[in-house]
């Protein structure tokens, strides 16, 4: 059978650098760090006092008070994300075959802060527990999509994936391929994370993942920097409106970018750290470029996983080495999560977000807070502490995730 072609008719995003897609690409270009003390909860009991969190966001200017009591954060993060997407592709929705719509979005925590907040509830009062009705359909994974589709009334697939940090990515491929298929005409697509709680700086604390920069949280998020010392978490969302190329052209879209190929791969080798020298990461970069019809040299840019950590900085280099080898010079990398910090499972989509938007504006937003080369990172052109212009035909968005899962989004100027 012929594959169908896809492109990327809409964006929407909410993320601690900008409440919405030009909020975020203006802050992007302008290296804004999102990071700063934790103004959520009290974190004077924890090690990690930093994070980067969602500026300004009311839910009551998006849902009335009834409806919030039923919505995790990630979901209203979700949906919100979702709303600007829509009304940015201009898709007609009672005028769309809503049969024909899908909803595929991803979350590596879920309902983390009502799971947390409905135990603390119970562990205080076990003699009469007493748990909310909307605990369960408020924490499980898959609810964001869930809620999308029951707004909009899209009756095409719906689901969610989950695969830790590398969850949205793994969304916007099935995604990818539901269109190619020509299962479906349209699909949302992306992921959500509201994951900034004592249970979740404290995990990640704990296993030594976080930056423990609290007396400058700016400057935290040092990716592929000597001095990294762990990422700064982050939450928000994003999301992607991916359509069918006849189907957008014959109601006149605008259109950001194709999308050609996706690589999904395993590490098989370590609950949390990354292969040593990027095995996984090369196979799905590999898998996405010749997925596309088009060669490693044809790489212009690659939005890197780039989280500041000390191990994963070092093998994702050494994997675009051994895949690019003479051509890995002449790529332009760069890490968003330098100023977004990271978020977790919605990462993956608002990096390819800024990887889409690269390749539409031919500027590739720079990885901020580099003061230090690394003897042990392969000198690549990061883009360090400014954008840089360039013509950016082809790019590649990479995401990994704990549990070693990989993803690879690749895509190609319209």
């Amino acid at each position: 059978m012929n594959l169908k072609r896809v492109v990327v008719t809409g964006l929407g995003t909410l993320t601690p650098i900008g409440n919405n897609v030009s909020q975020l690409w203006d802050s992007l270009l302008k290296g804004v760090s999102g990071a700063g003390l934790i103004t959520h909860f009290d974190s004077s009991n924890l090690k990690c006092h930093i994070a980067a969190e969602v500026k300004g966001f009311d839910g009551t200017q998006y849902f009335d008070r009834k409806e919030i009591r039923t919505l995790d954060l990630f979901t209203q993060y979700g949906l919100v994300a979702v709303d600007e997407a829509l009304k940015d592709s201009g898709l007609d929705i009672e005028k769309t075959d809503r049969d024909r719509v899908g909803v595929i979005f991803g979350t590596g925590m879920g309902g983390a802060e009502t799971f947390q907040n409905e135990l603390l509830s119970y562990a205080v009062s076990q003699n009469t527990p007493r748990f909310s009705p909307f605990f369960i359909t408020k924490t499980i994974g898959d609810i964001c999509a869930g809620q999308i589709s029951i707004r909009y009334g899209f009756h095409g697939p719906n689901y969610s994936t989950t695969a830790a940090c590398a969850s949205s990515a793994m969304s916007i491929a099935d995604a990818f391929m539901m269109l190619q298929l020509g299962k479906v005409d349209v699909m949302i697509t992306g992921g959500s994370e509201a994951a900034i709680i004592p249970v979740g700086i404290g995990g990640f604390s704990s296993m030594k993942a976080l930056s423990l920069r609290n007396d400058d949280p700016a400057t935290a998020s040092r990716p592929f920097d000597k001095d990294r010392d762990g990422f700064v978490l982050g939450e928000g969302a994003g999301t992607l409106i991916l359509e069918e190329l006849e189907h957008a052209k014959a109601r006149g879209a605008k259109i950001y970018a194709e999308i050609t190929g996706c690589g999904l791969t395993a590490d098989a080798y370590h609950i949390a750290a990354s292969h040593p020298e990027g095995k996984g990461a090369m196979l799905a970069m590999r898998q996405a470029i010749a997925e596309s019809g088009m060669q490693p040299t044809d790489v212009d840019h690659i939005n890197t996983h780039g989280t500041s950590t000390p191990i994963g900085d070092i093998s994702e280099p050494r994997a675009v080495v051994s895949l690019f080898g003479d051509h890995a010079s002449h790529i332009t990398l760069n890490s968003t999560k330098s100023m977004t910090g990271h978020l977790l499972g919605a990462a993956g989509a608002v990096e390819a977000i800024a990887t889409i938007l690269a390749v539409k504006n031919d500027i590739i937003p720079p990885t901020i807070n580099h003061f230090t080369d690394d003897p042990d990172i392969p000198s690549l052109d990061f883009s360090f502490n400014k954008p840089t212009h360039r013509r950016v035909d082809f790019a590649l968005s990479n995401t990994f995730g704990f549990g070693g899962h990989n993803a690879c989004l690749a895509f190609r100027k319209y």
